[in-house]
């Protein structure tokens, strides 16, 4: 009874395994999450205020399929100061996550067969969206040795007739790298030359880190923003996970094309989160600051650990809030006389002896590696560690 194309779709294992870990806390089981890439932080009080004085206004019926005028002005706000882009509001669209953006603008820009380029290691789901949409994705292996980003080279050596778009994820999830304009560049011009539309997920773009600063490729050139598509949204950076907004700003025939979806799949995204969205983007507070503070120590502490075990190696996390270490020198070993074949393999051994949950990297098209999230408190990330550590001495 169920269709061939939603067989041919795996669910997301960052939600397998978080599931897994909140059905053993329920059995009693004192188990640590690192899986769940969602902040641990409360949403900011302002914006809690701005939705409660939207509910107490009554301001909780239909809006616009794209969002309300006024929302959409303070995200072409938003995107102007804070990334030097422009955007008329009739180029954005507001959706229910930017899961959900993705999702409206594979199926309005793909047609069966364009094939859609991924550098590996990515996100969990944007195979399976481009699967659902019709298309095929094409995975380019990216090297640990260059920060796990893409090459001008790779890219070219990926590029076929059938070729519609390139996905960049960026802060990356699930590594924590980041493209810098020199390396932005060159990526943008072969997209603009081989006529291939550029979906830039920037959904970490404010969480950065370490002296670095972000670009939005859009920004780069007004020629190469008629080819780029960016998403953002509130639920990383202002800690608005459950309120499900994201963003998608792009050519116009482009954005209003996901409109058409989007009115036949969800039509508006939350009245009321649209209100505390336009609070969120249009104000600073220092909660945002101290959050992304709190990111950098962990992330530094995190990394500090990884270097005392033996046979992990990491790269430093640029932004966003996961690291992405190596584990393939695990492989082979054994514990209660199984052998770690493979990263799922060694994800399950941390959850029995350690009691710590952190995600398998073949989720991400990249076995021996592992994804760790320190969207944690530090006293979670310290014993977690410490259990690690101590598990490892199990493995002979």
């Amino acid at each position: 009874m169920i269709s061939k194309r939603i067989e041919q779709i795996a669910f997301s294992s960052t939600v397998k395994v978080n599931q897994k870990a909140r059905e053993l806390r329920a059995q009693g089981v004192d188990i640590l999450d690192l899986s769940a890439g969602e902040p641990d932080f409360n949403t900011p009080e302002y914006i809690k205020l701005a939705a409660k004085q939207a509910i107490d206004n009554d301001f909780t019926r239909y809006t616009a399929v794209a969002g309300l005028p006024e929302v959409r002005q303070v995200i072409a706000d938003y995107l102007r100061t804070s990334y030097r882009i422009d955007y008329s509001i009739d180029e954005i669209i507001i959706s229910n996550g930017v899961k959900h953006a993705l999702y409206n603008l594979f199926m309005a820009l793909l047609d069966p067969g364009d094939e859609v380029i991924i550098p590996a290691p990515y996100w969990v789901s944007y195979p399976e969206q481009v699967k659902l949409a019709g298309g095929i994705p094409v995975f380019v292996d990216t090297d640990e040795s260059k920060d796990f980003l893409l090459t001008p080279e790779n890219l070219e050596s990926a590029i076929t007739a059938g070729s519609k778009a390139l996905v960049l994820c960026n802060p990356s999830n699930p590594t924590g790298t980041m493209y810098e304009e020199e390396q932005l560049r060159p990526l943008a011009e072969i997209c603009v030359r081989h006529n291939i539309m550029i979906i830039s997920d920037e959904i970490y773009s404010r969480l950065v880190y370490n002296g670095h600063h972000f670009i939005s490729i859009a920004a780069l050139s007004d020629r190469i923003k008629k080819y780029s598509v960016v998403l953002n949204g509130v639920s990383k950076t202002f800690a608005m996970t459950g309120w499900r907004i994201g963003f998608a700003a792009g050519p116009r025939d482009l954005i209003a094309a996901m409109g058409k979806v989007q009115s036949h799949n969800s039509s508006n995204s939350c009245t009321v989160s649209q209100m505390a969205t336009k609070t969120a983007l249009s104000q600073e507070s220092k909660e945002l600051s101290e959050m992304c503070l709190h990111f950098e120590n962990r992330g530094k502490y995190l990394m500090e650990r990884l270097a005392e075990m033996p046979g992990i190696e990491c790269v430093r996390p640029m932004g966003g809030f996961s690291a992405f270490p190596k584990v393939r020198a695990w492989f082979g070993k054994q514990v209660d006389r199984n052998t770690i074949e493979n990263s799922m393999q060694f994800v399950e051994f941390l959850i029995e002896k350690a009691r710590v949950a952190v995600v398998p990297g073949d989720a991400f098209g990249k076995d021996g590696y592992i994804r760790i999230s320190f969207a944690t408190s530090m006293d979670v990330i310290e014993r977690a560690m410490d259990r690690m550590a101590q598990a490892l001495k199990e493995l002979n």
